[in-house]
């Protein structure tokens, strides 16, 4: 009938509950939950914008050998698809309302560069319609837009 008393406190093993209590062991693992979650959200908003990135209307470009043009501003870009239509940077415009819109859009004055890309399929007649209303339009700095010529 006697009372034992323990050195250890309770029968937990003594000096081994001591030693968890006072120091705490460092787990060396990387958790890599979290890196693949924010890998993942970084895939899909990828994806997302990829297909945004192109830009234009899709024409086959004729090939030459001219030189790159060195361009300092985004130019404005008249693209005129293989069934005769008409784009300006990206927006389909009527061949009536061509000459308003670029009047319209003027930032720098007339001065101002433009571009015009046409599908190797395109008349050669509706490329020089669509130039003639740029000329109307007050535009004298025109560029035609075409793909380097590949050496076979």
């Amino acid at each position: 009938m006697g009372m034992s008393v323990s050195a250890g406190g309770g029968g937990r093993g003594g000096r081994g509950h001591r030693r968890r209590g006072r120091h705490h062991a460092m787990i060396s693992e990387i958790n890599v939950t979290p890196m693949v979650d924010v890998m993942l959200v970084l895939l899909i908003i990828f994806m997302v914008a990829a297909p945004m990135l192109t830009v234009g209307v899709p024409v086959t470009l004729p090939e030459t050998k001219a030189k790159a043009m060195n361009a300092d501003t985004q130019p404005i870009t008249i693209t005129i698809d293989g069934t005769g239509k008409i784009f300006v940077q990206e927006t389909e415009i009527p061949q009536e309302e061509l000459i308003a819109k670029l009047k319209a859009i003027s930032k720098t004055g007339y001065e101002e560069r433009i571009y015009v890309k046409g599908d190797k399929t395109t008349n050669y007649g509706d490329a020089m319609v669509v130039m003639g209303l740029i000329q109307d339009a007050g535009y004298k700095n025109l560029g035609l837009i075409t793909l380097p010529k590949q050496d076979q």
